[in-house]
C-alpha cells in the first residue's frame, strides 16, 4: 500500500486528488493550514479509515513516514496569493525546502504542483517546457510566479545533489466542482455572476486567451507523472483548446440561461495575453491528454454551483 502525503490536500485540486488516491487503495495524509482551502472539501473523507487530516503550515517542518509526496500547498488565485505576498513566497520556498527535506529523509518521491504562471506573459506560443518564460520579478504576481520558479530550482537541485526522486508538473488553468466561491478565478467568477444575474466582469477587451482543463483530467495526469518510472523533467498538463475570455463569458451566459450582461474592467498588471500549453511531452511520455471538453466540464461545474445554497458576488 502506498503511504501518500498531500500538502494543500483540502484545496480544490488537492481534495480531488485525495479522493482519487483513496479510491486506488492508498493511505493518505492530508496537510493543510486552511488559508485558502476549506474543510468542506474533505469533510466526506474524514471517516475514511485510510485518511488522516493534519492542520499544519508547511513553512514549519513536518515529520511523517510516507513514500510519495504531492506538494500542492500554496494559494493559487491572484486574490489569495496577493493577499499576503510574503507568506505566499515563504510557502513556495521554505515550504518546498521542508517537503524536499522530508522526501530526502524518508526516501520518498515528491511531485511539485508548479504552474503555467512560470511562463509569465509568454512571448512563445503555445508554451513548451523548454521556454524560459517572461516573468516580471517585481510585479504584483511575482510572489507566486517567482516563488514557483524557485520551487522548481529547489526540486531540480535536490534531484541533482541528493538524488531525491523529484517530479515537476506545470499546471495550466484547472476548473471543476469545489472551486471556492471567493477565489477570484475566471470560471467561478463568471458562473457565480451569471447565476446571480450580475454583469460578467471581463478584464480588458476580453481578447486574452486561456486554456481550461477539467479537474478529473488533471488528477489523472498528476498520478501518471508520479507513477512514471522515468521522468523527463518539467511537464505541462493542461487543455490545448484555447479560448478568449470574452468567448468564455458568452458561453457561460448561454449555458446558465442568464440575463447577465458583460462589463469590461481595466486589465490587471502583468496579465498574460495568451496562455496555452503544448502537451506533446505528456502525450509522448505518459499517453496523457485531456478527455473532458470545455462544454462538458462547464456543465458539470455550473451544476455544482447551482447546488450551493448561497452564492456570493
Amino acid at each position: 500500500m502506498d503511504h501518500i502525503l498531500v500538502t494543500g490536500g483540502a484545496g480544490f485540486l488537492g481534495s480531488h486528488l485525495c479522493d482519487s488516491l483513496l479510491a486506488d487503495g492508498a493511505d493518505v495524509i492530508c496537510v493543510d493550514n486552511f488559508f485558502s482551502s476549506s474543510k468542506d472539501n474533505i469533510r466526506h473523507l474524514i471517516p475514511h479509515s485510510h485518511f488522516e487530516l493534519i492542520r499544519h503550515d508547511i513553512i514549519h517542518p513536518l515529520f511523517v513516514e510516507v513514500n510519495k509526496i504531492y506538494h500542492f500547498a500554496c494559494p493559487a488565485s491572484p486574490i489569495h496569493y496577493q493577499h499576503n505576498a510574503i507568506k505566499t513566497i515563504k510557502t513556495n520556498v521554505m515550504g518546498t525546502i521542508n517537503m524536499l527535506g522530508l522526501a530526502k529523509r524518508v526516501k520518498s518521491s515528491i511531485l511539485l504542483a508548479s504552474t503555467s504562471e512560470i511562463y509569465g506573459d509568454p512571448e512563445e506560443h503555445p508554451q513548451k517546457e523548454e521556454y524560459r518564460g517572461n516573468v516580471n520579478p517585481i510585479g504584483l504576481r511575482s510572489c507566486y510566479d517567482e516563488g514557483k520558479r524557485v520551487a522548481e530550482t529547489l526540486m531540480t537541485d535536490y534531484n541533482r545533489q541528493n538524488k531525491v526522486d523529484t517530479k515537476i508538473v506545470r499546471i495550466f488553468n484547472t476548473y471543476g466542482p469545489r472551486m471556492a466561491l471567493d477565489d477570484g478565478r475566471v470560471i467561478s467568477n463568471f458562473i457565480i455572476q451569471a447565476l446571480n444575474g450580475k454583469p460578467l466582469e471581463v478584464n480588458g477587451d476580453g481578447s486574452q486567451t486561456r486554456s481550461f482543463c477539467y479537474v478529473s483530467d488533471m488528477v489523472r495526469g498528476l498520478k501518471a507523472v508520479m507513477n512514471a518510472q522515468k521522468f523527463p523533467g518539467p511537464i505541462n498538463l493542461g487543455n490545448p483548446q484555447e479560448i478568449t475570455i470574452l468567448e468564455l463569458a458568452k458561453i457561460i451566459i448561454d449555458m446558465t440561461k442568464s440575463s447577465s450582461k458583460i462589463a469590461h474592467k481595466p486589465l490587471p498588471p502583468d496579465d498574460p495575453g495568451r496562455r496555452c500549453p503544448d502537451i506533446s511531452l505528456a502525450k509522448k511520455s505518459f499517453g496523457w491528454k485531456n478527455e473532458i471538453d470545455l462544454d462538458e466540464g462547464l456543465q458539470k461545474t455550473i451544476a455544482y454551483f447551482k447546488g450551493k445554497t448561497s452564492l456570493s458576488k
